[in-house]
């Protein structure tokens, strides 16, 4: 396997390249009047611009061409067709997401734009060749299934993105975590020698890692851009393609490889549980509701729902972001200890953090007798002036 200061470089790069293209962007979009105002769907109070997915695209071509000028990842670039494969599917599915934040499309040209970016993956190389299905043997799949599941994949992943970027950094730093976690995962396999020497999973996950890291100090809130379809949609095709890469391509069994069955596909389950969660529940909530289509949006996303228990916007931020690093630090226990699950100490700390996600706003109203006679509070907001809330955002 690569060393780690081949994984830092390549990181770092894809970072930098990032953080430094995306002001570039946010400017650009500015000037072309490229934004999106504040209306009823959106949580943002001042119109923002919305491409951030095309500095997340450099980062990820300046991440790719460092690591092929890199040594250790040579393996990896023996077979060009499968990294061609993956930069060519990226720049499909972040332009059809870059024109449907310039000019709204409809849901099925999205639909059809992820489903062409995986199969164009899958011709690649870049797809899923083995599943493990719980209680039942391993399962070789055709060439035609192979390509389903991995266009299934790809367009489960990139929704589940998709939909839960609707708050400040809140997708940024899910997939951050979840990519962090999946390169530790990876790199593990690999030294324990279940993963081949070429396989992409870790270093896609590097790269993903480094484009969050450098796109962050910018959405964090206050924001001042936002990623767009068209950067959710790529983080959900590279989230796709490490683990289809890992979780896939192998049938070795590995103790703590991941939980109940030995199911390596499982893993990104639990690693990408929020988002996933939330699409789930977007489309049955949708579905039970009468006159309200499945691609219709609204604010009703497990997000929206904390921020109306009482938290402030960076607070529900980051309670999902400890639920994603909870649900990581139970996938990674059992692959680097091998003993056992870490379901006790797991289960412990959801039930504190869910008590602090549904208390604590309850708690802060009883302690302050202004907020029991409902006289709001002036605040000063982020862009200057006073604001009337009933709570402060981080207090």
């Amino acid at each position: 396997m690569p060393a780690a200061t081949a994984y830092l470089i390549v990181g770092v790069a894809a970072a930098l390249t990032t953080a430094l293209a995306t002001p570039v962007i946010r400017r650009a979009a500015a000037g072309a009047g490229l934004v999106v105002a504040p209306d009823e769907r959106h949580v943002h109070e001042y119109a923002m611009p919305n491409l951030g997915g095309l500095a997340m695209l450099a980062g990820l071509v300046a991440g790719l061409a460092v690591a092929w000028g890199v040594g250790d990842f040579s393996a990896v670039f023996a077979t060009p067709t499968e990294m061609i494969g993956l930069l060519v599917a990226a720049t499909l599915v972040c332009a059809v997401g870059t024109l449907d934040d310039v000019r709204p499309v409809s849901a099925p040209a999205k639909v059809a734009g992820m489903v062409a970016a995986g199969s164009v993956l899958s011709l690649a190389g870049v797809s899923l060749l083995v599943l493990r299905i719980p209680f039942l043997d391993l399962i070789l799949l055709s060439p035609d299934l192979s390509a389903l599941f991995t266009v299934v994949w790809v367009v489960l992943i990139a929704n589940a993105v998709n939909l839960i970027d609707g708050l400040d950094g809140l997708a940024t730093g899910i997939v951050g975590i979840a990519a962090a976690t999946f390169l530790l995962y990876a790199v593990r396999l690999g030294d324990a020698g279940v993963l081949f020497e070429g396989n992409p999973g870790a270093l896609l996950a590097v790269l993903i890692l480094g484009i969050c890291v450098g796109f962050l100090p910018h959405n964090i809130h206050p924001a001042r851009i936002m990623m767009g379809d068209g950067g959710s949609m790529l983080l959900g095709l590279l989230m796709a393609a490490s683990t289809v890469s890992v979780g896939g391509r192998t049938d070795a069994p590995f103790s703590g490889q991941s939980f109940f069955f030995f199911a390596p596909l499982f893993i990104p389950l639990f690693i990408l549980g929020v988002p996933l969660f939330d699409m789930t529940f977007a489309i049955v909530r949708r579905i039970a509701t009468r006159g309200l289509r499945v691609t219709q949006a609204d604010k009703d996303h497990v997000h929206h729902r904390i921020m109306k228990l009482g938290h402030g916007h960076r607070r529900a931020v980051f309670i999902l972001w400890a639920w994603t690093a909870l649900l990581s630090s139970f996938v990674l226990w059992p692959t680097y200890t091998g003993e056992g699950d870490a379901i006790v100490p797991t289960g412990i700390a959801a039930v504190c953090l869910l008590l602090f996600t549904v208390l604590h706003p309850r708690l802060r109203t009883a302690r302050h007798p202004v907020y029991r006679e409902g006289r709001p509070r002036l605040r000063t907001g982020a862009r200057g002036g006073a604001e009337a809330g009933g709570v402060d955002e981080d207090g």
